[in-house]
Formats: C-alpha cells, sequence, structure tokens
C-alpha cells in the first residue's frame, strides 16, 4: 500500500511539473504575440508616415516618425530577448527535484514602463514640432 501510495505522490508531482510547463509555453507565446505586435506597429508607424509625408515633400528634421517607430521595434525585441530568457529560466527551475517558487521581476512592468517612456517622448515631440 505504501509504495502505491509513493507512486501516485510521484505521478501527481510529474503531471504538476507538466502544468507548469504548459503554463511556461502560453506564456512564451503571449510575449512572442506583444512582441511582434510591438515590431509590427513601429515599423507600420514609420512607413505609414513616410507614405503620408511623400506627396508632400515636407521635411521634419527631428524625424519623430522615425524614432518612435524604432522604439517601438527594439522595445519588441528587447521583450522577445527577455522573454526567451525568462522561459529558460523557469523551465529549469521545474527541472528541480524540489520546485520552490521564487518571485521574479516582472517583464510585463519593464515592457509597460518603457511604452510609458516612448508614449511621452512621442507626446512632448509632437507638442514640441506645433
Amino acid at each position: 500500500m505504501e509504495e502505491k501510495e509513493q507512486s501516485s505522490g510521484a505521478i501527481t508531482v510529474e503531471l504538476a511539473k507538466k502544468r507548469n510547463r504548459d503554463a511556461a509555453e502560453r506564456t512564451l507565446m503571449a510575449w512572442i504575440r506583444t512582441s511582434l505586435s510591438l515590431i509590427s506597429f513601429g515599423f507600420g508607424i514609420d512607413r505609414i508616415v513616410n507614405a503620408l509625408k511623400a506627396p508632400l515633400s515636407v521635411q521634419n528634421p527631428i524625424r519623430l516618425s522615425r524614432i518612435l517607430g524604432l522604439s517601438f521595434i527594439a522595445l519588441g525585441v528587447f521583450a522577445l530577448f527577455m522573454a526567451i530568457i525568462q522561459h529558460r529560466a523557469e523551465l529549469k527551475r521545474i527541472r528541480r527535484v524540489v520546485y520552490t517558487y521564487t518571485p521574479n521581476i516582472s517583464l510585463s512592468v519593464i515592457v509597460a514602463t518603457g511604452l510609458i517612456a516612448i508614449g511621452l517622448a512621442a507626446f512632448i515631440g509632437i507638442i514640441l514640432s506645433y
């Protein structure tokens, strides 16, 4: 009877680890979607503004649209890079014999802070250009 309880406990632990691995995969996929959106948005801003200005041949010495677009692209690449690092660390933690939860710095908070900085820079740039 004791052997059956031990094997049942081992199965429970493995199933819990499987659920955590699956959750880590879903989280990485969410970060991939977020990063792709940021990169696409940054690329789109630059292309759309250039397409709108082309017939008017308006020169913008600050090139705010280019800076804004590149900022979104850089934030998207950074978020994806950090998400991969975070994912690998989580999988390594799950592989341990004893899984202990350790809170990490939230990648979401870092990306949100980056978006605030980009938004403020764009806001100030637009205000100063008029």
